[in-house]
C-alpha cells in the first residue's frame, strides 16, 4: 500500500508517526525492550502526549532477529497466527552503549543508533540492510475508500528497509509477474485468479535478496509490499492495526537463509518415493468411466509407459453434490472393485476434493446442523454461487468439523485412494463468524493451512508418516510442511509454460521445496508441439502430472510421437530416482528446494540474477525447457565444463549457447565434478536405489572430492562415495551398501584392485564394479 507523494510528502489524509529517539531501553529474559518517542523529549512535558512506538527486540533461533514494533500494546491478539519453531535456548548479546543498542545473534547483529534512529542489520561486519529514520510508521488515514478494505479501520503499521545498489529481491510465494520483484506492488492475499495475473493462489510474506537475507513478516493477514515501488531504494511492507512483527533471517548464503527460514516455519515432509512417477488425470470436465480409465491406464501400458498414479477429478462424484464424498453410481456402480483392480496394476490412486460442501450435498444439513461451517454474524449458514452453487465452507477452526471431514476422506481411503488433490481453499470470505472466534481477515490467506493439515494428517495417521502426500493449490507460509503443490490454472501455450516456470521457481525461493504443473496446460488444448515440450519440462521437475480442463491429457490424443516422448523422459526421470531421492531429503532435511533458480544455486554469477527459464534440478543437473515451436533452446552455462547428460556433448561455461533439440532431447547439464547415480530401474520411481546403483562421474576437477550418497526406503544412508582427484589419479572410498555398486569414469588407464572389484573398459569409459561394503580403490588416468 503506498502511502506517500513523492519523497517529501504524504498523499492526502495520511499522517505518518516515526521514532525520533531512544528514550530508555532494557533487557528482560534476552529480550531488548526500546522506548521510542516519535517527538523528541526536550523536557518532562514532552512526555505528556503523542504517539511512542515500543521494539522488543528477540531471537528465536541463532541467526534470526525477531523484530516487533507496537503503537499500542492492549489490543487483543486474534487467531490465526503462524506457528514458530523456536529455540528457546538461542544465546544473545545485548549492549546497551552510549550512542548505541546492539542485539546479536550467532553471526547477525542489530545495531540501533541513538543519534540517527537508524536500525541497521549485519552479517558480521557487512552491513545487509536498514530502517532509516522514519523509516518505521505509525500511520493513521482518513475514513477513504482509496485506502481501506473493509474490516480495516484507516491503521497501519509500516516498515521500510533499504535496498543497496543492484540488490534484488525473491520470492513471496508463487507470483507470475517478473521472477525478480524489484519494481513491484505485492498484496500477500489468496486468490483464485489463474497463472497470467498479478494474483497468486500461494501467497507468502517472506522474501529474500542476493545480498543473502530474508525478511519474513510474520502477520496471516494482507500484508502489502512495495520492493523498490514506492520508494525505490527500499522494500516497504504494511499492516492493517497497532503492531508489526517481522524477522530478518540471516545464513552465509541464500540457501542458507532458505534453510534457517523453514526452520523458524517448518521444514516440508518426505512425500512416498511413489509420487515422484508421472500421475495421470481424467481431466476437469470431460466424461469418463471405469472403461474410460482403463483405456487411459492400459493405452499407457502398451506404450510401454510407466505410469504411477491415477488421479479422478471432480466428477468422480455427482454434479452438484461437490463435496459429498461419494462416487457417482451413474458412472462408477463399484467404486471398490475399480480401485482394486487399479491398485493390482501398480498404481496409487488420488482423488480431488475441496473444502465446499454444496447444498445439493447430502452432507449439507448434516453439516449445517452440527455447526461445521462458517457462519454469518446472525448466525446463518455462509454461502455464495461461486464455485458450487449453494455452498458451505468448511469450518477448520472446529475440533469436530475437522474430524468430520477427516472420517469422510478415512472411508474413502478404506476403499483404496491413497492421496488427495486438495483444490481450491483461496476464495475464503471476511465477512463471517468462526467457530472459535478467529479474526476472519487473519483467516483469509491461513485458511488453506488448516484445510491442508486436515488432509495431510488424516493420510499420515492412516497410511503412515513415509506416505503421506497431497496435491494442493493454495498456500501460506509453512504450508511447505504438506507437499506437494502445485501451479494452478494456466493456458495450454508456450507463454504459460514459461509463466508457470516463473510462478515455481518463485515458490521456491519462498521455502517450498516440492513443485509441479499441468503438463501441456490446463485451458483449451495444446499443440502437439507444446505438449511435448511441456512433457520434457515437466518430467524434470519435482512432481509429474498430466492434467487438462476440457480434453484428456494421454499422449495419443496428440500424436504417436508424443507417447514416445512421454515414454523417454518417464523413464529417464525413474532411472534418475537415486540421485532425486537424496535431493529430496536434502528439501525434507533442510528446506532447499529440488528446483533451484539459478541464483540461488550460483550466488556470485551476475549473470544468473534474472534467469527465470532455466533451473537447477538438485545440486548439479541443470534444466533449460524449451518455449518456442522452432525448437530453439537459449540457455546460460555458469562458468565450469558442462555435459549434456541427454548426447553426451561437452561444454564450456561462462557462456550463453543456443542450439537446436528434438523433441527426446532437452538442455540437460550435468556440473563439473559431479556424481550422478542412477538406478537399474527405468519402469517406475519406487525401487530399491542400492541395487545395481550406477554411479556417473562428470568432468572431475583436480585436487577436488566429488561425492554422492544412495538413500535406502527409510531415507538411511545406505551408500556413501567420495572421489578424490589428483593429478593422474583418482581414488574412490566407499562405505555403507551391502550390495555391488558400478562406477563409470573417463580415460582410466589402469586400476589398482581390491578384492572382488570388475573393471570393464569401453571406449573411453572404464566400468569399475565395487563389492559391497566399504571399499577403496585407485585408478589412474591417461
Amino acid at each position: 500500500m503506498k502511502f506517500s507523494n513523492g519523497c517529501w510528502l504524504n498523499k492526502p489524509g495520511v499522517q505518518t508517526f516515526s521514532p525520533q529517539e531512544i528514550y530508555s531501553t532494557k533487557v528482560e529474559e534476552n529480550i531488548l525492550t526500546i522506548n521510542a518517542p516519535c517527538s523528541k523529549i526536550y523536557n518532562r512535558g514532552c512526555t505528556l502526549g503523542g504517539a511512542v512506538i515500543t521494539y522488543k527486540i528477540s531471537s528465536p533461533m541463532e541467526n534470526v532477529i525477531r523484530v516487533r514494533a507496537y503503537h499500542y500494546m492492549g489490543q487483543e491478539k486474534k487467531n490465526p497466527s503462524f506457528e514458530i519453531y523456536e529455540n528457546k535456548n538461542t544465546k544473545v548479546l545485548i549492549e546497551d552503549n552510549e550512542n548505541n543498542v546492539l542485539f546479536k545473534s550467532g553471526n547477525l547483529k542489530m545495531e540501533f543508533d541513538k543519534k540517527t534512529v537508524e536500525m541497521g542489520f549485519y552479517r558480521g561486519d557487512k552491513k545487509l540492510t536498514s530502517s532509516k529514520y522514519r523509516g518505521l510508521a505509525y500511520v493513521k488515514t482518513e475514513q477513504d475508500k482509496e485506502f481501506l478494505e473493509p474490516t480495516d479501520e484507516g491503521i497501519y503499521m509500516r516498515e521500510q528497509l533499504q535496498l543497496s545498489v543492484g540488490e534484488l529481491v525473491y520470492g513471496l510465494g508463487e507470483r507470475f509477474t517478473p521472477f525478480v520483484k524489484n519494481g513491484q506492488t505485492v498484496d500477500v492475499w489468496n486468490d483464485d485468479g489463474g497463472t497470467s495475473t498479478e494474483q497468486s493462489y500461494k501467497n507468502i510474506p517472506f522474501y529474500l535478496t542476493n545480498k543473502g537475507y530474508g525478511v519474513f513478516v510474520n502477520h496471516p493477514e494482507k500484508v502489502s509490499f512495495e520492493v523498490g515501488s514506492e520508494k525505490v531504494t527500499k522494500v516497504q511492507f504494511s499492516v492493517p492495526g497497532e503492531f508489526l512483527d517481522y524477522f530478518i533471517i540471516g545464513g552465509d548464503s541464500m540457501k542458507e537463509v532458505i534453510e534457517n527460514y523453514t526452520s523458524l516455519t517448518g521444514k516440508p515432509a518426505m512425500p512416498p518415493s511413489w509420487s515422484f512417477g508421472l500421475w495421470l488425470s481424467t481431466s476437469f470436465t470431460t466424461n469418463y468411466d471405469e472403461a474410460t480409465v482403463n483405456e487411459f491406464v492400459n493405452g499407457m501400458r502398451d506404450r510401454d509407459i510407466p505410469l504411477r498414479v491415477f488421479h479422478f477429478d471432480c466428477f468422480w462424484m455427482k454434479e452438484f453434490n461437490w463435496c459429498d464424498f461419494e462416487w457417482d453410481n451413474r458412472v462408477f456402480p463399484d467404486p471398490k472393485g475399480m480401485l482394486t483392480r487399479l491398485k493390482e496394476k501398480d498404481l496409487n490412486i488420488c482423488v480431488w476434493i475441496n473444502p465446499y460442501i454444496a447444498q445439493e450435498s447430502k452432507l449439507f444439513e448434516e453439516g449445517k446442523v452440527n455447526g461445521y461451517f462458517i457462519k454469518k454474524a446472525n448466525g446463518d449458514v455462509w454461502q455464495w454461487d461461486m464455485w458450487q452453487p449453494g455452498m458451505a465452507i468448511v469450518d477448520f477452526t472446529n475440533p469436530d468439523a475437522c474430524k468430520w471431514y477427516s472420517d469422510k476422506l478415512k472411508e474413502l481411503m478404506a476403499m483404496g485412494v491413497d492421496c488427495f488433490k486438495t483444490d481450491f481453499g483461496e476464495r475464503i470470505p471476511t465477512d463471517v463468524v468462526y467457530f472459535d472466534g478467529s479474526d476472519p481477515y487473519k483467516m483469509h490467506n491461513y485458511y488453506t493451512q488448516m484445510y491442508n493439515k486436515v488432509v495431510f494428517d488424516t493420510i499420515k495417521e492412516i497410511k503412515g508418516e513415509n506416505e503421506a502426500v497431497v496435491f494442493a493449490r493454495s498456500a501460506t507460509a509453512g504450508g511447505q510442511q504438506f507437499p506437494v503443490h502445485w501451479g494452478g490454472d494456466c493456458e495450454s501455450d508456450y507463454e504459460s509454460m514459461a509463466e508457470s516456470l516463473r510462478g515455481g521457481l518463485s515458490l521456491c525461493m519462498s521455502g517450498f521445496g516440492f513443485w509441479s504443473h499441468d503438463i501441456g496446460g490446463f485451458e483449451s488444448t495444446s499443440t502437439a508441439d507444446v505438449y511435448k515440450r511441456w512433457v520434457a519440462f515437466g518430467l524434470l521437475s519435482s512432481h509429474s502430472r498430466l492434467h487438462g480442463s476440457t480434453s484428456y491429457r494421454v499422449p495419443w490424443a496428440y500424436d504417436e510421437d508424443a507417447s514416445s516422448v512421454v515414454r523417454f523422459f518417464s523413464k529417464l526421470k525413474c532411472s534418475l530416482m537415486p540421485y532425486l531421492y537424496e535431493a529430496a531429503n536434502t528439501v525434507h532435511t533442510k528446506g532447499i528446494p529440488m528446483m533451484r533458480s539459478m541464483i540461488l544455486e550460483f550466488q556470485d554469477d551476475q549473470a544468473c540474477t534474472y534467469l527465470d527459464k532455466q533451473y537447477m534440478l538438485g545440486d548439479s543437473i541443470l534444466v533449460a525447457p524449451i518455449f518456442n515451436d522452432e525448437g530453439i533452446a537459449n540457455y546460460y552455462l555458469p562458468e565450469g565444463r558442462w555435459t549434456n547428460f541427454i548426447t553426451g556433448k561437452k561444454y564450456d561455461g561462462g557462456r550463453w549457447i543456443n542450439e537446436k533439440h528434438d523433441y527426446l532431447s532437452i538442455p540437460m547439464m550435468i556440473k563439473e565434478n559431479s556424481i550422478i547415480a542412477i538406478g537399474h530401474e527405468n519402469n517406475k520411481p519406487d525401487y530399491d536405489y542400492r541395487e545395481d546403483v550406477c554411479l556417473l562421474a562428470y568432468e572431475l576437477k583436480d585436487g577436488t572430492t566429488a561425492s554422492a550418497k544412495i538413500l535406502d526406503e527409510n531415507r538411511n544412508e545406505a551408500l556413501s562415495v567420495k572421489v578424490l582427484k589428483h593429478e593422474n589419479t583418482i581414488n574412490i572410498e566407499s562405505t555403507g551398501t551391502d550390495t555391488p555398486w558400478t562406477m563409470i569414469l573417463k580415460d582410466v588407464i589402469g586400476v589398482n584392485k581390491i578384492d572382488g572389484a570388475k573393471v570393464e573398459t569401453e571406449g573411453n569409459d572404464t566400468k569399475i564394479t565395487m563389492p559391497s561394503g566399504k571399499c577403496s580403490v585407485l585408478c589412474y588416468l591417461s
